[in-house]
């Protein structure tokens, strides 16, 4: 089942969202070493994250400020990480300067990025499931097409797009959508799915 998250555009401003398609099994890495600095950096040995992709630190030893509760993660304990190399991770939003000495342990855990090599990205969106198109990447539906969707498969992100100058000329307020992968084989996954929203821009 596609994940579920509502789209605001504004009027004259370029839209963009990176996603990033997670999925099972749960990998799970350990942690060597973690410095008491502002952002937070570990120690991970070959920790295989993609830049920018959604971590959790849980059984530290020392610096326990850092951990969230094994075995029972919530949405709030995943922050993204900046590679530094490939052992070695940052959390910009976590500042550790203040934390207890890193001791011993501690395991970095993340969901297994989907391998995007292949797949060709596609949405649509209509002012009703099953109505008239309001925006789409395929060139079909031109001159809606005004939709982009850049995969980077090094990073394994989903970029979508829309121009200032598009959104500026958009005359619907309100619509549905949905975001669909198709594989090389020709599989279709729904990823992500929701309700979209264009406000009138303050600053013209």
């Amino acid at each position: 089942m596609a994940d579920t998250k509502d789209l605001p555009i504004v009027q004259g401003k370029t839209f963009a969202l990176v996603l990033r398609w997670e999925t099972e099994p749960v990998i799970y890495r350990p942690i060597t070493a973690i410095q008491q600095t502002a952002p937070v950096r570990l120690t991970v040995a070959a920790h295989g994250a993609p830049d920018g992709w959604r971590c959790a630190v849980s059984n530290v030893k020392g610096m326990t400020e850092i951990n969230a509760e094994a075995n029972s993660l919530r949405e709030k304990d995943f922050n993204h990480v900046t590679v530094i190399d490939a052992n070695t991770l940052e959390i910009n939003s976590i500042n550790a300067a203040g934390f207890k000495p890193y001791v011993s342990g501690g395991i970095l855990q993340y969901n297994t990025p989907v391998d995007l090599t292949g797949y060709v990205a596609r949405m649509k969106v209509k002012d009703k499931v099953g109505g008239i198109v309001l925006a789409s990447t395929e060139a079909g539906d031109a001159p809606l097409d005004i939709l982009s969707i850049a995969l980077d498969t090094a990073k394994s992100t989903i970029t979508l797009t829309i121009s200032a100058t598009a959104t500026a000329a958009l005359t619907w307020t309100r619509g549905v959508y949905e975001l669909e992968m198709v594989s090389s084989t020709g599989v279709v996954t729904a990823i992500l799915s929701g309700k979209v929203t264009v406000a009138k821009e303050v600053t013209t």
